[in-house]
């Protein structure tokens, strides 16, 4: 059996579907999901929350020396990424050349892989980020190499 798998199961629905867990009493928001608010404690009422999926880069660092198990993917750059309600989570974000990364540049989730245990054992997916694709247009064209302008002669 593979170490975690248990834990992996459980966490299937905030993996694949970015669940968390809101408090009715102070309308704070929590991913992962939390069973009791740190600010109403006792007086919380806490329920099952779906996010948008949508947010903004607040952080991100680029890996080039990956752990064991992800070195085919470096370098790649992982983030804080502040979600539409307020809650910041961790993760990968994917679909972009890491140099075009840049802080507040608005994401979406998607759903990848992460990671296998080997090439016949469990597949584990979940949540990832990727550029929204307008924004991804403009940065390239914001970033990509200078267009030389031809000077025509007067004749």
């Amino acid at each position: 059996m593979s170490e975690g798998l248990a834990l992996h199961w459980r966490l299937i629905q905030p993996r694949y579907n970015l669940v968390g867990t809101k408090c009715i009493n102070c309308d704070e928001h929590f991913f992962p999901p939390r069973n009791l608010c740190p600010t109403c404690r006792r007086k919380s009422k806490i329920e099952g929350f779906k996010f948008s999926g949508k947010g903004k880069v607040y952080t991100f660092s680029v890996i080039h020396a990956a752990p064991t198990g992800f070195e085919f993917q470096k370098p790649y750059a992982v983030a804080i990424v502040e979600l539409e309600e307020g809650t910041m989570l961790t993760t990968q974000i994917v679909d972009i050349e890491p140099e075009l990364i840049e802080i507040g540049m608005p994401v979406e989730m998607t759903f990848r892989k992460i990671m296998a245990d080997n090439d016949a054992g469990i597949i584990r997916y979940g949540y990832k980020f990727r550029p929204i694709k307008k924004d991804l247009t403009a940065a390239k064209r914001d970033k990509g190499p200078a267009k030389k302008k031809s000077k025509k002669k007067k004749s």
